[in-house]
């Protein structure tokens, strides 16, 4: 059979001249599944900020710390939400190397993510990918990879790293939120990271107006509006805060001052 399965009939057709969010922060990490004008805007939006690929490596840092720390609090079932294509320290891999038998469904919207993550998970009966829009929160709880792998009586994790910040509408990603934490039960986890609005900054709006050309516009939030995310759930110390500052507690290492204060990080849990 096909590994990419039933949904690979729907999957559109890739446009290799326009710049994709998801396959410009897979070439930031270092992965290859992306094409020339990905890089050439990685390029121009590294012009503008140059520390750019250290935000992107802080992200990933941020995934494993939340993986480890769901791990440690006993949950083993993982939904990306915004899994984005394989790179290195990607869910599965961070999930699997703490607890072998975790399970995780990566779900997102760029059809290079569904078909080479699909690729790798391929013959792993504990994990999948779906082709599907976060913000259809029904359709992707309902979706045959989530039935199969998930169990919604028993906490998990919820991520959405590096991803939000891409949703301008926060009405729709509110809502989509409010449907996810709604279906899992009390101890499950939900860990995100988001752009941080702060004071006008030309590099900033440069860099801003590079992803608007790409598949998704970006847009920043502060800490308010970052932390309604969350919804009613009790966000682990130190709250919602820069990466810098989140990552002051021991065991944590912040690789830029400039890269830490250019996000937001959070996890939550459900009581």
């Amino acid at each position: 059979m096909n590994v990419l399965g039933e949904q690979a009939a729907t999957l559109p057709e890739v446009d290799p001249q326009r710049p994709s969010e998801a396959r410009i922060y897979n070439f930031l990490l270092g992965g290859k599944h992306n094409f020339a004008a990905d890089r050439q805007a990685a390029a121009a939006a590294r012009g503008a900020m140059p520390d750019l690929p250290a935000i992107v490596r802080l992200n990933r840092q941020f995934l494993s710390e939340a993986v480890r720390l769901a791990t440690e609090a006993g949950v083993d079932q993982f939904l990306d939400l915004g899994c984005g294509i394989p790179a290195t320290g990607n869910t599965y891999e961070v999930a699997r190397r703490l607890n072998p038998a975790s399970r995780v469904v990566g779900v997102d919207l760029e059809p290079v993510a569904f078909v080479h993550g699909r690729r790798q998970l391929a013959g792993d009966p504990a994990a999948d990918v779906l082709y599907a829009d976060l913000l259809d929160a029904g359709e992707v709880l309902a979706a045959r990879p989530v039935r199969d792998l998930i169990d919604l009586d028993r906490p998990l994790c919820l991520l959405l790293v590096a991803v939000a910040h891409f949703i301008p509408d926060t009405a729709l990603l509110t809502e989509a939120l409010g449907t996810y934490r709604s279906a899992v039960p009390a101890g499950s986890l939900l860990a995100l990271t988001h752009a941080c609005r702060k004071g006008p900054s030309p590099r900033v709006e440069q860099v801003r107006r590079l992803y608007n050309n790409a598949t998704a516009p970006l847009i920043a939030r502060d800490v308010a509006e970052t932390t309604a995310l969350f919804g009613d759930w009790n966000l682990a110390e130190p709250g919602v805060q820069s990466f810098g500052e989140w990552c002051s507690a021991p065991g944590r290492q912040c690789e830029s001052d400039t890269a830490g204060k250019a996000f937001l990080v959070g996890v939550a849990v459900k009581p």
